[in-house]
């Protein structure tokens, strides 16, 4: 069962950091396209979008990461 559980945790490890990569990566798109366009317009872009969408992702697996250390604790308890 604890094999089980660490192989699930470093998958999901592995999620947030890929997840983490993929919103720094749109980060840096939004920022570099906002220096090119106009500031004035205040509406959110599509690299935006994804960054959000990024950290979404990174919080739930990081959630899902800590449930599974929990689990892992009660396990081994």
């Amino acid at each position: 069962m604890q094999y089980v559980l660490i192989a699930i945790l470093v998958i999901l490890c592995i999620l947030v950091v890929v997840s983490l990569i993929r919103g720094i990566v749109a980060f840096l798109q939004s920022t570099k396209m906002d220096l090119e366009n106009d500031a004035d317009d205040q509406r959110a872009t599509e690299m935006q979008m994804k960054q959000n969408s990024a950290m979404f992702a990174r919080i739930k697996y990081q959630a899902l990461a800590v449930v599974v250390v929990a689990i892992i604790l009660m396990v081994t308890r």
